[in-house]
């Protein structure tokens, strides 16, 4: 199996930026929590690469069976505790206006099945993922 590789870089006293294939992304701290808020947190895009990787496998599936749903709105929310600093819990819900909802809980349980960050998270966090 291949190798994802990400490259990050000390910006400033808070800032750090994430080089990934060609995309630049930047994590930091709002400013709060002593940053310079000029880019999410690492929590929040971990929540942010989960509901992504969930997507891009939810779109694959609804693509290459030609169905016509293109309304696909994702939340996912983290439960934080502290001690260590963690989330206890996952919740990524879908919506949709879809009326086929039978085919559309197919594919939210074949997507959860498919992406690399929910088979990840399944053993170290209560990650629930369901159709609103």
């Amino acid at each position: 199996m291949p190798t994802i590789i990400v490259n990050l870089k000390q910006v400033d006293d808070a800032t750090t930026t994430a080089q990934i294939r060609g995309h630049v992304i930047a994590i930091d701290r709002p400013a709060a929590k002593g940053g310079h808020d000029k880019g999410a947190m690492g929590g929040e895009l971990l929540l942010a690469s989960l509901g992504g990787c969930f997507n891009s496998n939810l779109l694959a599936a609804i693509k290459a069976r030609n169905l016509p749903i293109d309304d696909i709105t994702i939340t996912v929310s983290g439960e934080l505790v502290a001690a260590p600093a963690r989330f206890r819990s996952v919740d990524l819900v879908v919506s949709s206006a879809c009326a086929d909802r039978d085919t559309l809980g197919k594919l939210v349980t074949m997507s959860e099945r498919a992406c690399i960050v929910a088979n990840t998270l399944k053993n170290a966090v209560d990650l629930s993922v369901r159709l609103a």
